[in-house]
């Protein structure tokens, strides 16, 4: 099989071109991003029209569990056979898959459609890193990693807001359809900008390793996705966890042997590798976990509506903006960034112990100050973990280790979702004692057909289950602070050096 693995032509070093670069990947992170929150309002809609609402959750979980599987292959794959081609292959299959979303009429086929989905969109997050680290030196990517970790925070709160306007002015068909011009745009762009070189470099793929590394993270993630359903020790669950653990031993001992390894093992032998890696883990445990709650709190507890609710977390975007985008200056003028880390999970730590102090009268003022800074602690990491270890490897396993982050923060994510959930869901019980059936229909729309005194209690209730979720989050900021320490700092190059196309 053969592939382009090249330099960039020097089409790809102008300006206009790495400009017009950056707006395209931007734009297909954000839709991808979007994808991600969007649905979540539109659900009771959709599940109105189609119906099958026993298999709701398999509407987002088919979707994260398609993208997890396949990121790590896109950053192979992309280091292999070129960045550029494996694109169009990621966008190719989200905008088939969205469109295949707008046309569904029943609930199997709208899941098996978001599957197709997240194998483009899984994609899509992987390569705009790595496209970012092909046309950026390592010293500027800090200010464009920092402004896309902002997409993410932006999509958390956008997503829903507009997926609740569409239903509304339109139908729940156009939050996929949506997809399509915009992407189609952003590829065109893209094409664009990113020039092919010709060369072609023959090279192996890793299928066991793939297949390995896919049953780990798909039976880790299902595992995680469905444990409060299932139970905890019911048996299907611990079959999902003992086919995990199996696979990842079964892919350790292939990467060992493989000539052109999935995920070389030697990266987890440097120092910035394993630490940014372990500390993606952690991040993306205490922001997931944490902030998937914070809606319920504020629905609930303080019994505002979704909208509301909505942008009520806006103040975290903000955080993340204004942190990312300084610690991008800061590092594109010193060339340094090992105090930045420090400062974010320090920030996580003080933003999540105050979150912890929340209860239903809390003022929005006071609110918005905690989430500011808990976004700040955020905005200062993101930047940092992707531009490190890009400059740190070799050109030619950029895309691997690139993908390899995103996986440790998708995972931190969904394990923290999980664990958490059940923390939360086993508080309410205790909180409301016989009225515990209440706790399986907690929602605006529930809470407003309760009696005063009622609303009250489920409110403080709510509150008060919330808040060992942010002192757990505050103690794994607290683990990154440690991981932080031990981080080493290599100086960010000033020039940028050949790339694979």
């Amino acid at each position: 099989m053969t592939s382009t693995n090249v330099n960039v032509s020097d089409e790809n070093e102008r300006p206009a071109s790495r400009n017009l670069i950056i707006m395209s990947i931007g734009t297909l992170l954000l839709l991808a991003a979007l994808d991600q929150t969007i649905v979540s309002t539109a659900l009771p809609t959709i599940v109105a029209d189609l119906g099958g609402v026993e298999h709701l959750s398999w509407v987002v979980t088919s979707y994260i569990l398609a993208s997890t599987i396949v990121a790590p292959l896109y950053g192979k794959i992309g280091d292999l056979y070129g960045r550029r081609n494996t694109v169009f292959v990621s966008v190719g299959l989200f905008l088939l898959g969205s469109a295949l979303c707008g046309i569904a009429n029943s609930m199997t086929f709208l899941i098996l459609a978001r599957a197709l989905q997240g194998l483009g969109g899984g994609g899509l997050f992987v390569l705009a890193l790595s496209v970012i680290g092909d046309v950026i030196p390592p010293r500027e990517r800090g200010r464009v990693q920092g402004l896309f970790a902002a997409v993410f925070s932006v999509a958390s709160v956008v997503g829903p807001l507009l997926g609740g306007w569409f239903v509304e002015a339109f139908t729940w068909h156009w939050i996929f359809y949506i997809n399509i011009p915009f992407g189609v745009l952003a590829v065109v762009g893209f094409a664009i900008a990113f020039k092919p070189t010709g060369r072609r470099v023959k090279h192996k793929i890793d299928w066991l390793g793939a297949l390995t590394l896919s049953l780990t993270l798909g039976s880790l993630t299902l595992a995680t996705s469905l444990g409060s359903q299932l139970g905890w020790t019911s048996p299907s669950l611990i079959a999902l966890i003992v086919l995990a653990v199996v696979s990842l031993i079964a892919f350790v001992m292939i990467e060992r042997r493989a000539p052109e390894p999935l995920l070389p093992l030697g990266l987890f032998k440097m120092n910035v590798f394993w630490v940014t890696s372990a500390m993606g883990f952690i991040v993306g445990a205490a922001m997931f976990g944490g902030v998937t709650f914070l809606p319920i709190y504020l629905q609930v507890a303080k019994g505002v509506s979704p909208t509301v609710s909505g942008w009520l977390l806006v103040p975290m975007t903000f955080g993340i903006l204004l942190a990312s985008t300084t610690a991008g200056r800061y590092m594109g003028r010193t060339g340094r960034y090992r105090l930045l880390p420090l400062l974010g999970t320090s920030f996580i730590m003080i933003g999540m112990l105050l979150l912890s102090t929340i209860g239903p009268d809390t003022p929005n003022a006071l609110f918005a100050v905690y989430l500011a800074i808990f976004g700040a602690g955020m905005g200062s990491i993101f930047p940092v973990i992707t531009t490190a270890v890009q400059n740190a490897v070799s050109r030619e396993v950029m895309g691997t280790a690139t993908a390899a982050g995103l996986m440790f923060r998708q995972v931190g994510g969904s394990l923290a979702v999980a664990l958490f959930g059940t923390i939360f869901a086993a508080r309410m019980g205790t909180a409301l004692g016989a009225d515990m059936e209440i706790a399986g229909e907690i929602g605006p729309q529930m809470l407003k057909n309760l009696p005063v005194d009622m609303q009250a209690q489920v409110g403080e209730a709510v509150a008060q289950a919330i808040h060992p979720i942010f002192w757990i989050a505050a103690g794994l900021g607290a683990v990154g602070f440690v991981m932080a320490l031990i981080l080493e700092e290599i100086p960010l190059k000033n020039r940028q050096v050949p790339v694979a196309e």
